[in-house]
């Protein structure tokens, strides 16, 4: 037995730790594994014989491949000026038309999805969106891929993927609603309203920073799930049962994706369970398509040649509505004068 310390391409937040730990350490020869996001490194010990590290790279690699990451014997490189100017070039036109045609359905009246102090059912379907694609899906993405792969191969493929999205919308739906019956036992004034309204657009900002891929200072202040609760969570996906997809539909709404969290901080101040159950069912709802996509073909954003463009697009595009939920909720409280007339 031998320690190694690898570097890992690819790790974008803590859903990144946990699925590269989960994965390595179900490998035979290794006895324990230690992935860092700070370092974009993983320690593990391990028997690997007589092979060398970039042999050994080689093979993790094959393990991790699918979920989007690398394993090198060296340490990743900051990408080129021009790789960031040529990706910007095409992601900051994208994100205005984005904010013009937004604000235009608001000018409209079509849809409302940002108003003061408030997350609409349509900013939350949107924000599972642009959730399902980002990177901090890959656990979600990880476990159907996994659990797709366990059932496929005894011949079930379509009700494993009916039961987990099933029993995603439910548990979010249900869960949702328990968050925001919890919050009508606390009476919020307009000082504790502004308050939760501002972390979530701060927690928002943090997340589309980090789509950016270009501080990597921020991946640390992203909000996480406690790493015991969201290990467990992922666990179930490495059981075979009959209700395995459903079990693990529920278990998603316990794993460490930002996008979710920022959700659930709002949830709690609807004092509502109707209101938060709704906010949480849209969320899944908007993610819903993408994820179908994975279970049922194996889609993934992150291995495309693209995948540069789209989620710098994608980070832009969740600052601006964090921009509008701060700015909005300094107008409620009533330290600035209403920005946006709609």
């Amino acid at each position: 037995m031998k320690e190694y310390t690898f570097h890992i391409h690819g790790m974008h937040c803590e859903g990144c730790v946990l699925m590269i730990e989960s994965e390595l350490g179900d490998l035979p020869n290794i006895i324990s594994v230690k992935a860092s996001l700070k370092n974009h490194s993983v320690v593990m010990t391990g028997d690997f014989g007589g092979k060398t590290p970039e042999q050994i790279a080689v093979e993790l690699t094959a393990s991790l491949g699918s979920h989007g990451y690398t394993v090198s014997t060296e340490k990743q490189t900051a990408k080129k000026l021009s790789d960031l100017k040529s990706d910007f070039k095409i992601a900051v036109p994208i994100a205005l038309v984005f904010a013009v045609l937004f604000v235009l359905l608001q000018k409209l009246g079509i849809v409302n999805l940002v108003s003061a102090g408030n997350v609409t059912y349509g900013t939350a379907f949107v924000i599972g969106i642009i959730a399902s694609l980002s990177t901090c899906m890959a656990v979600v993405g990880g476990l159907v891929l996994s659990m797709s792969a366990t059932f496929a191969r005894e011949g079930d493929k379509v009700k494993p993927q009916i039961l987990f999205h099933a029993g995603r919308l439910v548990s979010f739906f249900l869960f949702g609603g328990v968050i925001g019956a919890v919050g009508s036992a606390f009476t919020l004034n307009t000082s504790a309203t502004f308050v939760l309204s501002f972390v979530i657009g701060i927690v928002m900002l943090i997340l589309g920073i980090n789509l950016l891929d270009i501080f990597h200072w921020s991946k640390r202040l992203s909000p996480n799930m406690p790493k015991f609760i969201a290990r467990h969570a992922h666990g179930v996906s490495k059981f075979n049962h009959t209700l395995t997809p459903l079990l693990v539909g529920i278990a998603t709404f316990f794993l460490p994706c930002g996008f979710t969290q920022s959700m659930q901080i709002y949830t709690l101040s609807t004092g509502s369970f109707l209101h938060g159950a709704m906010t949480m069912f849209s969320f899944a709802l908007g993610t819903l398509p993408v994820l179908a996509l994975v279970s049922f073909s194996s889609f993934g954003m992150r291995g495309s040649s693209k995948k540069g463009i789209f989620f710098k697009s994608a980070g832009l595009i969740v600052i601006l509505f964090a921009l509008f939920n701060l700015i909005n909720s300094l107008v409620v409280i009533g330290l600035i004068s209403p920005v946006f007339n709609f």
